[in-house]
């Protein structure tokens, strides 16, 4: 197998490591699930993940469709009802990761998965926030992972779906949501975490291969880097071949959906 990785590869894999093996992380469709199942399967085995539909210290063999795939409750510990997630587990206090995606991020993490536009006409309507909005307040941190581009990071989101910094500072204090917030950003070019004044994301380490400019030319907001610079390290063979491998059994098992 090649050593050469895709940004994406890179992306899905640097914030699988951010995840321990004592976690307790609500996890999201897509990287985030991506994500959090490449973790459980090299350096976190005992993590324990939950969907919002309900489902606890599941397993799967495959990348789930959405929240309602069987594969997650076939391979959970226990399924519960989604009030007592929600009310149990989430605000509860029990969840010490929520990992999420976003269609748009600001620079303090504040997320819209809502509408692109204008809310009453909008250009895009997408998906919604589902249990995101609750996840970014009652999760103990929020780590956030994202492909970037100047129409996914921008200087001002056209919806507030899911609250992160606010407008910085104190924001999450001053609303009475005692929680950290967004700690952890993720994309295909940089790992970004918030000032710990400000709570603005700064750039703490490059990708290898990616240079500051770029990183500027698909961010709508005048990025800032840390002190200390860093590359990150490139994807490991284990890292690499589980990733692909998951891929690949979620390929196969997909397309036999769509035969039967």
């Amino acid at each position: 197998m090649s050593n050469n990785y895709t940004p994406d590869e890179m992306m899905t894999i640097v914030a699988s490591r951010a995840l321990k093996n004592d976690d307790v992380c609500f996890v999201g469709i897509g990287a985030p699930s991506a994500a959090c199942n490449i973790a459980r399967l090299t350096h976190a085995p005992d993590i324990t993940l939950i969907y919002e539909s309900g489902t606890i210290g599941t397993a799967p063999n495959i990348l789930p469709l959405s929240i309602g795939d069987g594969e997650l409750c076939e391979t959970a510990l226990t399924t519960v009802s989604v009030p007592e997630m929600f009310r149990y587990w989430l605000q509860g206090g029990r969840i010490t990761i929520g990992f999420l995606g976003a269609a748009q991020l600001d620079k303090f993490g504040n997320i819209n998965t809502t509408v692109i536009g204008d809310y009453s006409n909008p250009k895009t309507r997408l998906p919604g926030g589902g249990g995101a909005p609750e996840i970014a307040s009652s999760a103990k941190q929020v780590y956030i992972t994202m492909k970037q581009s100047l129409r996914g990071m921008v200087e001002k989101i056209d919806f507030f779906t899911s609250f992160g910094h606010g407008s910085g500072g104190k924001d999450r204090r001053s609303i009475n949501i005692d929680t950290e917030g967004p700690s952890l950003l993720i994309t295909d070019l940089a790992i970004w975490k918030p000032d710990r004044i400000s709570k603005e994301f700064i750039v703490q380490s490059l990708h290898d291969g990616v240079t500051r400019d770029m990183v500027q030319d698909k961010c709508g907001w005048k990025v800032k880097y840390s002190d200390n610079i860093e590359v990150t390290e490139p994807p490991t063979h284990l890292e690499l071949k589980t990733l692909r491998d998951l891929n690949e059994r979620t390929k196969i098992a997909n397309s036999r959906k769509d035969t039967d």
